[in-house]
């Protein structure tokens, strides 16, 4: 179930690359709201505030703008170039009695003791979200992938997986999202010298009288 809390915002009355460098300077995230065919607004929010939302998992979030609230879900973060810090947010509208898509991030479960790893493999993962499509208050936080049981040759697709009740599959059902394979062994310096192509014996122009028995001038006399 996803976990409501509420933000209060400002309005942004201007935009820009000047405005909203100033709104960052103030510790705050500018942001938009838009959907369900209503206006766009800008707003800004409290960057530690919203920052400890995103962080704790909220899907479900409540934003006061000014004396009206509305319900949105985090559509889109962008984060500056170290992939630090938010600097700026996509907000959607939602009507919580609506099914809305939306990418979940997959948490494995088990990988330290999977049976494959026993056997001297490696879990590896290929997948780190998958779409999915529900109520705006059954968004999981997380898509559980268990691994416990999966050996070396095995591979889990979406297909494999069980949702939470109430939540539908977007993602393509052949989507590969783990798979077990055997560690490669590291080969000895003397495996890979025995590897290396001997290169052949250069003949020089100074060994060949010699070796085909040539005498030289002073030989002749």
């Amino acid at each position: 179930m996803a976990k409501t809390t509420l933000l209060k915002a400002e309005l942004r009355e201007r935009t820009g690359t000047n405005a909203v460098q100033k709104v960052r300077k103030e510790g705050r995230i500018p942001a938009i709201v838009y959907g369900h065919k209503q206006t766009p607004v800008a707003i800004s929010l409290d960057a530690h505030n919203f920052v400890e939302v995103v962080h704790h998992g909220h899907r479900l979030i409540e934003v006061q703008i000014e004396k009206k609230k509305e319900k949105i879900i985090v559509k889109d973060l962008q984060y500056d170039h170290l992939s630090k810090n938010i600097i700026h947010a996509d907000l959607m509208r939602v009507d919580i009695t609506e099914a809305i898509k939306v990418n979940v991030p997959i948490e494995l479960k088990g990988a330290s003791v999977a049976k494959g790893t026993h056997e001297g493999g490696i879990i590896e993962e290929h997948a780190d979200h998958l779409e999915i499509e529900c109520k705006a208050t059954d968004i999981p936080e997380t898509i559980v992938v268990l691994v416990k049981d999966v050996g070396v040759g095995d591979s889990l697709h979406a297909s494999d997986i069980t949702l939470p009740e109430g939540v539908k599959l977007i993602s393509p059902p052949e989507t590969l999202l783990v798979t077990c394979h055997l560690v490669a062994a590291a080969k000895t310096t003397e495996q890979v010298e025995e590897e290396i192509p001997t290169a052949p014996e250069v003949i020089t122009e100074a060994k060949r009288p010699e070796e085909e028995g040539s005498k030289s001038p002073e030989d002749k006399k």
